[in-house]
């Protein structure tokens, strides 16, 4: 099973997408049965092989065994990987490219260079899967805390000062090219916890 898969198939996007299916997917992180499953998803065993039967379709369910269990041979299966992403390609023309945005500094013009990530990157994966070879890939992730705006605008001069120094001193116009994405974004607060519903008033 893999970390982490890509989806870039309409089909397959719409199929793992429905909540009941993804709630089967979860599930699978572990081999499952319809049976097991039945009683988890509230459907009974025949309707939840039918959402198996359209996810390993689309090859995000897979079978990995079988096992004798009152008179019967029941399938076990698992999911073709722990969680997965959606690629823009799902999408077809649809589908987010930096080429698109205008402002380079925009929240979208990030988002947007997060898509083209998931989409070529998931692509490189899957061939890479398919002749069993290694990707070669670096990824950095980090927090800073900037005490003001200032500060995090003198980080971002300092910073891409130091990727273009990097990159012109290890770039070589005849090797194989890669992309290199940097980029900065706040963390999001914590959800807060819902409420607790009031004590109904005795009245």
């Amino acid at each position: 099973m893999l970390d982490v898969d890509v989806i870039d198939e309409p089909a397959a996007a719409a199929a793992a997408l429905d909540p009941l299916r993804a709630r089967l997917l979860a599930a699978l992180a572990e081999p499952g049965s319809a049976s097991t499953l039945a009683g988890r998803v509230g459907l009974t065993r025949q309707k939840v092989n039918y959402h198996l039967r359209t996810l390993e379709a689309h090859g995000l369910v897979r079978e990995v065994g079988q096992r004798a269990k009152r008179g019967l041979t029941e399938r076990l299966v698992e999911a073709s990987a722990a969680s997965y992403l959606v690629s823009p390609a799902a999408l077809g023309e649809a589908g987010s490219d930096p080429g698109r945005v205008s402002d380079r500094l925009s929240a979208r013009y990030l988002l947007a260079l997060g898509g083209r990530l998931v989409r070529e990157v998931g692509d490189l994966a899957r061939r890479a899967d398919a002749t069993d070879k290694r990707l070669a890939t670096l990824a950095i992730d980090t927090e800073i805390a900037f005490a003001s705006p200032a500060d995090r605008a003198a980080f971002a001069d300092e910073l891409g000062a130091a990727v273009r120094d990097l990159v012109a001193r290890h770039h070589s116009p005849g090797g194989r090219p890669h992309r290199l994405v940097v980029g900065a974004h706040p963390v999001p607060a914590p959800t807060p916890d819902p409420a607790p519903d009031s004590p109904e008033d005795p009245s």
